[in-house]
């Protein structure tokens, strides 16, 4: 890669967006447009939305986990239509940290095993992590930073309350510094008090290593926090798509 190139995708947006269609399959009625979408780096966004509005197809897009049949969509400066389906799965890796709803944790697995695992598949965040003093002790901060007991980490996932596993989910997005943070409604779980202990302490650590972050969520009550707020209806339309998929 040229010199010029490397420093434009330095200087890229974390995301964006142009002329973006995708539908799941050809039978399928439901297709999703996006004219025009930008995340700059460092912002908070929060994406609200209701249930079927169009929130998780979006995130599955700029996660590379789909691909969209029209437009296009860079993430830090690289197209992902460049990519075939094994290089999306090592950038989302190396570039993401994902919360998800459901946590998604290994239940038989330990509290440090569950936030190391996203370092078996990323060598740039497994390297920084070791930087920072070590795997397990990155991991072991982490756990103390967002709350959590000091020796939590021998417990296995299945034994911990929903707001502890929340916490063990975001360890786990947050270890190795990746540039995005995508969080889908993990706090909808949460009582106000522990969606605000929540909130404060997440933002706590992605403001020390100026990620981005980009949360959906359907909750109103989480605007005060975030630095910009969409309506996902502004920019999305869930209806036929003009052009024919790939």
């Amino acid at each position: 890669m040229w010199k010029d190139e490397v420093e434009a995708r330095v200087l890229a947006d974390a995301v964006r967006l142009r002329g973006v269609e995708y539908k799941w399959g050809p039978r399928d009625p439901f297709c999703l447009s996006v004219s025009e979408f930008e995340v700059s780096r460092g912002e908070r966004l929060l994406l609200l939305g209701a249930s079927g509005s169009g929130k998780s197809t979006l995130l599955s897009l700029l996660t590379g986990i789909a691909l969209a049949q029209a437009g296009s969509l860079e993430i830090l400066g690289q197209p992902l239509d460049e990519l075939g389906s094994s290089g999306r799965d090592r950038f989302r890796a190396e570039h993401f940290g994902i919360i998800f709803q459901m946590f998604n944790l290994l239940p038989y697995g330990s509290v440090v095993d569950n936030v190391l695992l996203p370092l078996s598949f990323a060598p740039r965040r497994r390297a920084r992590a070791t930087a920072s003093g070590g795997m397990e002790s990155e991991g072991r901060r982490l756990l103390s930073a967002l709350g959590l007991p000091a020796g939590i980490g021998k417990q296995t996932a299945a034994t911990l309350s929903v707001g502890q596993q929340q916490r063990v989910a975001t360890a786990r997005a947050l270890i190795g510094s990746p540039e995005i943070i995508v969080a889908d409604e993990p706090t909808s779980a949460l009582d106000d008090d522990r969606q605000q202990d929540f909130l404060d302490l997440l933002f706590g650590q992605i403001e020390a290593t100026g990620a981005t972050l980009i949360m959906v969520s359907h909750d109103r009550r989480l605007t005060q926090h975030f630095t910009r707020v969409i309506q996902l209806n502004d920019i999305l339309t869930t209806s036929k798509c003009k052009s024919d998929t790939r």
